[in-house]
């Protein structure tokens, strides 16, 4: 019997050579270009030119109106009619109200003691103020550590307590409103809530408590972020610029215009009556403190932005933590989007202006279109008109658009001005991320309720720091997801540097070398 061979199995047809096969996948991307991959980059072109012009008009608006305030608007102790608290020689402390500090923490090892102290050192009238510490550590070490921490403060006659929970159900939701339910908070007026790396100075409460005093409708008072370790490394110093301008302008515009901001989680105090009248702390995202402020301006409670009351705090200084952060960050107001922008158009308490100023302005561009777009438009639509040259992108939304839209944002941090091109690439490589994260949010899909506690390292930073700058995880620092575009960035760099007219090639290598970077978990590393 003859031999028969694989070769005579195989149809005459299916044995092309790959030359072949490559005339034949040329053949079926030229039939299907003209008639459908054409039309559908030309409208995704379209639809992300007009997002780009959505965030530029914020932006612009947001510019105008920093500089009116700056200029023309009364400071907020004008407006409100700020008065210091005096104390009384004959009541003595019965001026002050009673005030509750809630500090919730979850394993907190390197900052329990920072967070802990400066409570404590708050100069407050010691019968008018209770410090309530919300511990839902998992790890039993840290809780005794933390609870003998609080017996310290204690037995030097500060009123501290000590408080935990069986369960963690609604993560730092669930512990304050666990903690407002207590018998021996019932008579405070206020309260402040200081994460446990937050360190207000010792006159913080003086100088926020008496805006409510005068001001029944004031519901919170938010003080401004300042970073102890902004100059760890590059990460850091990305992250200092996203939130200084936050704080600069979109804080201090919406405190100005409309009364109205979301309230930062932390370094607050809030009018326990507000709480309470809004509804209470509710878990159903993971961004509680947007949740309660959104509720409580609905109902028609004001809140104000004091940019000169500061408050020291830490930022991530790993790759992995600020990745879970942002998720968090970027997931939860979609979700919340989605679950409350009805509830916010049938409201009949708050002016049609304020509502297109929440729904639109403070959600839809700031939560949504400013991820897309920067994800969309500079990695994905811009790269793709390189393999298909028919589409064009006029010059003044690849170009005068983001540059402008740059400079206003880069207004928060001026010290950081000659990192302004790296701090682009960077937020381009977050905004995959915090895309991502914003669909599974709009979708409530499987990572929507995902609470990730950023890790703190406190008095350890520098120590630690360096520590991780000589460690080496592979599987923890690996992030496919950016390394795949990374190489399709490569890839479209090439192709526009031998056969492209737009020199995009050069922005293309850049933004390349930026994602191999954060795939490779190194932007945490270098400093």
């Amino acid at each position: 019997m003859a031999q028969i061979s694989a070769k005579d199995l195989i149809p005459d047809s299916l044995t092309m050579s790959r030359e072949d096969i490559a005339g034949q996948l040329g053949m079926v991307w030229e039939l299907i270009k003209a008639p459908l991959i054409v039309p559908v980059l030309r409208l995704s072109v379209y639809v992300c030119l007009a997002m780009a012009l959505m965030l530029f008009m914020e932006r612009v608006y947001m510019g105008i109106v920093i500089v009116l305030v700056k200029l023309f608007w009364k400071k907020p102790e004008k407006r409100y009619n700020w008065e210091p608290i005096e104390e009384d020689l004959e009541s003595g402390s019965s001026n002050f109200p009673f005030v509750l500090v809630q500090i919730p923490m979850y394993n907190e090892k390197e900052v329990y003691k920072i967070s802990i102290g400066a409570a404590c050192g708050l100069s407050w009238p010691a019968d008018r103020l209770v410090i309530q510490v919300l511990d839902d550590s998992t790890d039993p070490v840290i809780k005794q550590m933390v609870e003998l921490e609080c017996q310290r403060w204690a037995s030097k006659g500060i009123n501290i307590v000590y408080q935990i929970r069986e369960t963690r159900g609604g993560y730092k939701a669930g512990a304050l409103k666990e903690g407002l339910k207590r018998s021996y908070v019932k008579h405070c007026e206020f309260v402040a809530i200081l994460d446990a790396d937050f360190r207000p100075e010792p006159d913080y409460l003086k100088r926020a408590i008496p805006y409510f005093l005068r001001n029944p409708d004031l519901a919170l008072v938010q003080a401004r972020w300042r970073f102890v370790n902004s100059n760890e490394c590059l990460l850091t110093r990305m992250q200092e610029m996203s939130l200084d301008y936050h704080f600069t302008v979109e804080q201090e515009v919406g405190s100005a215009t409309h009364a109205f901001f979301g309230f930062n989680g932390t370094a607050g105090v809030w009018r326990i009556g507000a709480i309470n009248e809004a509804g209470g702390w509710k878990d159903r995202t993971t961004v509680e403190d947007m949740d309660l402020a959104v509720r409580a301006s609905l109902r028609g409670w004001k809140f104000v932005y004091l940019g000169d009351l500061q408050v020291k705090s830490e930022l991530p200084s790993t790759f992995k933590a600020f990745r879970f952060q942002q998720h968090r960050w970027s997931c939860g107001p979609a979700n919340l989007f989605r679950k409350m922008v009805m509830e916010i158009v049938r409201n009949k308490k708050v002016r049609f202006w304020k509502k297109v100023y929440v729904i639109y302005s403070f959600f839809f561009v700031r939560k949504i279109i400013a991820h897309m777009v920067t994800f969309f438009f500079y990695c994905v639509v811009l790269p793709l008109t390189i393999w298909v040259p028919e589409v064009h992108v006029p010059i003044w939304g690849a170009v005068y658009i983001p540059s402008v839209i740059t400079i206003l944002n880069s207004v928060g941090t001026p010290r950081s001005i000659h990192l302004l091109f790296y701090w682009i690439l960077f937020e381009n490589v977050m905004s995959m991320h915090r895309t991502k994260a914003t669909f599974i949010g709009l979708l409530e899909a499987g990572r929507a309720n995902e609470w990730v506690v950023t890790e703190k390292l406190g008095d350890t930073l520098k120590n630690k720091s360096k520590k991780l700058r000589f460690t080496f995880n592979f599987a923890d620092r690996l992030h496919l997801l950016e390394l795949g575009f990374g190489v399709f960035l490569f890839v479209t760099g090439c192709y526009d540097f031998l056969y492209g007219k737009n020199n995009y090639f050069v922005y293309l290598w850049l933004q390349t070398i930026t994602f191999f970077i954060a795939g490779f978990g190194y932007i945490g590393t270098i400093v």
